[in-house]
């Protein structure tokens, strides 16, 4: 006997998740030219619920924005800036073109007036500030951005400049907006109030310029951030994202004809994501799913389990039973540790993308002796011939 471990074999085993299936949510049909909208909280796996054109780098106007503002609360995040900080403003800052929080070059304005200019105002010169501020030129800035950009995954994405202002190096995807999106979320809650705040005036310039943009914070329906964006290329767009118990939802649109279409699409998206879907929890920590057959160990096979309570956005209409798959090399290879991912639970819904949750093992499985690696080979040996052997009756 050598120990050598067969050809190993793909197992899918059927398991009923829910009494509870599938039909496919409503398709939601969005006027907008590119989309993206994700649950967040769909067990901590996440699930995309409708993508349209959602890998195409496209113009993204003020909604880039949101990589500056990323890049200033990283600043503070690690102490090299404070809320109390001041910037310069320069020449080139003033004369920005575009939306503005009226600066000139006599003002010193603070960190967290910039970050209430850039998310309120939609200040194209409070952007320029800032990069110049980290970076000491916008150019500089710029390539900071893109760097950073490439190390949180946004591989759809490209900055000239740090306030979107229309250049033919200033794309992002629908995806990566929503990916860049959710790091804001989860990275800097602190700051992340910010983004429902509806009005702020930089002193007293200017008050018909003090609301936010996004049309969706006064709505009540758990909206709170993030970015309005347009220009004449890229149309009406918006990053926002809302909640609603214990579910939080980012979506982007974009290539809008009209601010009120921007509104009335962006609360339809939240609407029908909220409507169509509900959370459901399909396994607890610990909780036994499958048994894998071992190889070589001293005990013949080992429980797959859930490492973590899962809980599954599903559609709100379903009927019968769904049902996931169990895939895992068998038999699996001694030794195996306890909480070591050995297989998947892979559950599809029909108009959703495949989730593939971690099992792992219950418990220790060390190497066996001589006799049991006998015995468990054998075994192995006789299901391959049991496999090949015709059925003669």
């Amino acid at each position: 006997m050598t120990g050598q471990m067969p050809n190993a074999l793909r197992v899918l085993c059927a398991l009923a998740l829910l009494a509870l299936p599938a039909l496919p949510a409503k398709a939601f049909d969005t006027s907008a030219t590119a989309a993206y909208v994700l649950d967040m909280t769909s067990g901590g796996t996440g699930t995309v619920l409708l993508e349209k054109n959602a890998r195409t780098p496209l113009p993204p106007a003020s909604m880039s924005k949101l990589m500056t503002l990323y890049m200033l609360f990283e600043a503070l995040q690690d102490g090299r800036v404070s809320m109390d900080t001041r910037f310069g403003v320069s020449a080139r800052a003033e004369a920005v073109r575009g939306s503005s929080m009226f600066l000139n070059t006599r003002d010193r304005p603070t960190v967290e007036e910039l970050i209430q200019g850039i998310i309120v105002q939609s200040g194209n010169d409070a952007c320029v500030v800032v990069a110049e501020g980290l970076a000491g030129t916008e150019e500089a800035f710029a390539g900071m951005m893109n760097a950073r950009a490439r190390d949180l995954g946004m591989m759809e994405s490209s900055f000239a400049n740090a306030s979107g202002w229309p250049h033919p190096n200033q794309r992002m995807s629908m995806h990566d907006l929503a990916l860049l999106a959710t790091h804001l979320i989860t990275r800097f809650p602190e700051y992340y109030g910010f983004f429902a705040q509806q009005e702020f005036e930089f002193d007293g310039r200017v008050p018909d310029n003090s609301r936010n943009r996004n049309p969706l914070l006064s709505l009540g329906i758990g909206a709170d951030g993030l970015k309005t964006g347009h220009t004449s290329e890229a149309g009406y767009g918006l990053v926002g994202s809302a909640t609603d118990g214990g579910r939080r939802i980012v979506f982007v649109v974009a290539g809008l004809d009209t601010k009120a279409e921007r509104r009335e699409e962006s609360e339809r998206i939240i609407n029908w994501a909220f409507r169509q879907f509900s959370q459901r929890k399909v396994l607890s920590e610990g909780e036994q799913v499958a048994v894998a057959e071992v190889w070589m160990g001293a005990d013949s096979s080992v429980g797959l389990v859930a490492p973590q309570d899962y809980a599954l956005l599903v559609p709100a209409l379903i009927r019968g039973e769904v049902t996931g798959e169990v895939h895992h090399i068998s038999p699996v290879e001694a030794p195996i540790t306890r909480g070591q991912q050995i297989a998947e639970l892979v559950i599809a819904f029909e108009g959703l993308p495949e989730l593939r949750l971690p099992l792992v093992a219950d418990r220790d499985v060390p190497r066996g002796g001589f006799l049991p690696r006998v015995s468990t080979a054998a075994k192995v040996l006789m299901r391959g011939v049991a496999r090949r052997t015709p059925d003669l009756f």
